[in-house]
């Protein structure tokens, strides 16, 4: 039995017989939270990401990814235009509302841009996107925006680290 300790990491090869060793050793990486949206035929859309990044400047892309079994994947794959919200601190409901209902946003104020894409207020930073790429990463897929807007404020982040929501504070 491989036991954790500082001294003593768990050493391990991925496979689909030990996939939470590989959810645990993922989750050490601290992250912020993000909620992306997309308009659909059956209402706003919303759904709860870590995976975002930036890639580059100029010009102005983004980057996410959404399990390729998730139900609302065949909503963002169709989607040519979403906004990606990065959360404050004390948006942690919102989150978990989002994980758990990809239609909390008929539940929750928001307004819609000249697009129909579903925009949240009270973010650190948003950004509205119209998809230039997806690429095939395995059991997911990888959806790169050009950034055609943005916003941002100060605040505190929520952050996700090992299961578990914090902040990190500026």
């Amino acid at each position: 039995m491989n036991m954790m300790t500082p001294e003593m990491p768990k050493t391990f090869t991925p496979d689909v017989e030990n996939t939470r060793n590989l959810r645990d050793a993922f989750g050490k990486f601290a992250t912020g939270v993000t909620v992306v949206t997309c308009a659909s035929d059956l209402g706003p859309i919303c759904i709860t990401a870590n995976s975002f990044s930036s890639i580059s400047l100029d010009p102005a892309l983004v980057m996410w990814a959404i399990d390729k079994s998730s139900r609302r994947y065949p909503f963002f794959s169709m989607a040519d235009r979403f906004a990606i919200h990065i959360l404050a601190a004390e948006q942690e409901e919102l989150c978990d509302a989002c994980a758990k209902d990809a239609f909390t946003l008929g539940k929750v104020e928001h307004v819609e841009n000249e697009d129909d894409v579903p925009l949240i207020s009270g973010c650190l930073s948003r950004f509205e996107c119209t998809r230039v790429a997806c690429h095939d990463a395995g059991d997911h897929v990888i959806i790169v925006g050009k950034v055609t807007r943005a916003e941002v404020r100060d605040g505190d982040a929520l952050a996700f680290y090992a299961g578990k929501f914090g902040q990190f504070a500026q």
